[in-house]
């Protein structure tokens, strides 16, 4: 019995990580995966041109259970009339929204099918590599079953205004229509959600990373929603620097600029201007002549 040399080293030392090979050819990646990917046709009220009354919309999405569960970008469903599916196989089969989180930019679908569909394979987008060759398939601009290839650019990317989740930057085009659908790596593993470009430079795009999907799919597929926590306010970390201007201890803390009014922080009587760091186990919350120490327990 022949064993790999890959093989070998992992049964031999089980405590080294081992890359993944993948070896399959693009065209064969496509082959695979392409059968979970659907395009997505959303007709929606225009409230903009009232002579227009509805308009239609055309998205990507990827088949996550052989059930018929879908997962998109909720900017292209939201505010949806109606929805319907075309499958790879070419068929039509109506869709409803089983549930939206715009902080994310996701949505999860659920074909209505009496047959079971091909489903993707979900990755681990925290495994990506700057470097990583991936590929983005979806519907462009109304081309059904599309695929661009291009690589891991950027990871952990944060688009004040754009995105409220750090993102997966690539150079695998990613065109209007391609919203939605999955970003894969050589494995033909969904890494991430395929989710908008940057209209002021070429070749740079962004997707959800699928470890971030994953976290929300439970709830929205509960309760149709993402609660979290809220405490109302902003602010920033105390670094070195921020910490010799205030002639602060080094230590972990956190400044508090803005309270919003009516928020908890402001009903908890926090303001703009309080510090909080911890000291030895014990947590200072400073606010102007005000010092109150909090024993962490």
């Amino acid at each position: 019995m022949r064993v790999s040399a890959l093989l070998l080293l992992a049964i031999l030392m089980p405590g080294v990580a081992v890359a993944q090979t993948c070896t399959d050819s693009l065209a064969a990646l496509f082959e695979r995966v392409s059968p979970t990917v659907v395009s997505i046709q959303v007709t929606k009220i225009n409230k903009a041109k009232p002579q227009r009354r509805f308009e239609t919309v055309v998205g990507s999405g990827v088949v996550i259970e052989r059930d018929g569960q879908v997962l998109t970008n909720a900017h292209v469903v939201d505010g949806a009339a109606s929805l319907s599916v075309t499958l790879d196989s070419g068929s039509r089969a109506s869709a409803r929204l089983v549930g939206m989180d715009t902080v994310t930019d996701l949505a999860l679908l659920r074909i209505e099918s009496s047959s079971p569909i091909p489903a993707a394979r979900l990755g681990d987008s925290g495994a990506l590599r700057v470097g990583d060759e991936v590929v983005a398939i979806g519907n462009p601009i109304g081309l059904e079953q599309t695929m661009t290839r291009g690589i891991v650019s950027g990871l952990n990317r944060l688009l004040p205004g754009l995105a409220e989740q750090p993102m997966i930057q690539t150079d695998a085009p990613i065109n209007p229509g391609n919203s939605g659908g999955p970003l894969v790596d050589r494995c033909g593993a969904v890494v991430g959600i395929n989710t908008f470009i940057s209209e002021e430079a070429n070749s740079i795009g962004f997707a959800l990373p699928i470890n971030a999907a994953k976290a929300v799919l439970r709830e929205l597929r509960e309760t149709g929603r993402v609660v979290r926590p809220w405490l109302g306010l902003q602010g920033r970390e105390v670094d070195g620097q921020l910490s010799s201007i205030l002639k602060l201890p080094l230590a972990p803390g956190y400044l508090v600029e803005v309270v919003y009014d009516g928020s908890p922080a402001d009903r908890a009587g926090l303001r703009g201007g309080n510090l909080s760091i911890v000291v030895q186990g014990e947590e200072y919350l400073v606010g102007g002549d005000v010092l109150t120490t909090i024993l962490l327990h």
